[in-house]
């Protein structure tokens, strides 16, 4: 048995998108799999115990999401509280650990050497699991497994992850309590894509989904929507890096939507670069059901914007707000602010356009 844990416990509780899409590739595979959610549990260690003794896995997999909590006033970092975790499963059960998720795959060899975990998974977890889990249980060939981390001898190896071009992923959304999260006001997602060939000076999104964009068929992504809405759930959020690179993409999967009226039907947020973004796009992804954006804005400032490598100019961000308002689309420009080479002028120049622009 393949048992995957939900190690994210930050409210309010972020569905496990990734874990989930694993969770039914191996059942898929033939894997029987248990799902230990600890962002649903009132007493973690308890639970933990309970699930191990009456599962007996023969791998635990362990999702972690996040490093830190990415807010300066509290600067949490979690990989400690990772750690702990291991502990406290190796007390429990002789079964192997294996670690992935986006959070592991930005410092994928580190964590490994910090929890002590016998594997990791960095990039596309879907195929690597399965492949480790038939590994442990034939061959020990850990080689052929993509992405893969482990120890050899008091060493540790790395696989280059697969990123296969031809991503696809399971559509039934059955796995997790997708209903139960929704009710808690907890964020249940969806993937149009992964990978991102932008060359943004600070973006860990290449470590862990790849630089080079890999698409999801429009079709496959619909039925996707069309299982949580049969769940009850009608309020989504991307978990693409940018969902308009490419443009083509966006437009296709807006398309396929539009087709099966789901737009009537779901409202969905999503993460947007600031280019490209034109009045033919706002408008059918507001037909699509699209209610927010949120814009990697990053600065109104020339010289900073030139310094994050970002292709837009302060021009481009007035277009996006404008085009939002006039769709009726809620609009949010995400800012960096103390980036190299900021000065109290440059971030005064960027406040004062983002108040004048005036963004939800």
């Amino acid at each position: 048995m393949l048992t995957l844990i939900n190690t994210n416990r930050m409210v309010p509780a972020i569905a496990p998108i990734g874990l989930e899409y694993v969770a039914e590739a191996a059942v898929r595979a033939g894997i029987e799999v248990s799902i230990l959610d600890l962002a649903l549990c009132q007493e973690p260690e308890t639970t933990i115990r309970e699930h191990l003794a009456a599962n007996n896995p023969s791998l635990i997999g362990l999702s972690f999401r996040n490093v830190d909590d990415c807010f300066w006033p509290s600067a949490q970092w979690f990989v400690p509280g990772l750690s702990q975790l291991v502990q406290s499963i190796r007390g429990l059960t002789d079964a192997p650990i294996v670690v992935g998720g986006v959070g592991f795959s930005v410092f994928a060899q580190r964590i490994v050497e910090y929890t002590g975990v016998e594997f990791g998974i960095r990039g596309d977890g879907e195929g690597a699991t399965v492949a480790l889990y038939r590994q442990l249980q034939n061959g020990l060939d850990f080689e052929k497994v993509p992405g893969l981390i482990w120890r050899d001898n008091g060493r540790i190896r790395s696989n280059e992850p697969a990123w296969p071009a031809d991503l696809s992923l399971p559509v039934r959304r059955n796995m997790i309590d997708n209903a139960t999260y929704f009710a808690r006001g907890g964020q249940c997602g969806f993937e149009t894509k992964r990978g991102c060939n932008r060359q943004c000076l600070y973006c860990a999104d290449p470590l862990s989904k790849g630089a080079v964009p890999r698409s999801r068929k429009p079709v496959e992504i619909a039925d996707e929507i069309e299982s949580l809405l049969a769940q009850g759930i009608d309020v989504l959020h991307t978990c693409d890096a940018e969902f308009n690179i490419p443009r083509s993409h966006a437009v296709a999967v807006c398309e396929e939507l539009n087709r099966r009226s789901l737009g009537e039907r779901v409202r969905w947020y999503a993460y947007l670069a600031v280019t490209p973004f034109d009045a033919e796009m706002a408008a059918a992804m507001r037909k699509a059901g699209c209610v927010g954006i949120n814009f990697t804005g990053d600065s109104a400032s020339e010289q900073m914007l030139s310094t994050y490598r970002q292709p837009h100019r302060s021009k481009d961000l007035a277009n996006a707000v404008r085009l939002c308002r006039e769709n009726g689309i809620k609009v949010m420009i995400d800012l960096l602010l103390g980036g190299p080479g900021e000065t109290p002028q440059t971030a005064a120049e960027t406040i004062d356009f983002i108040k004048k622009i005036d963004p939800d």
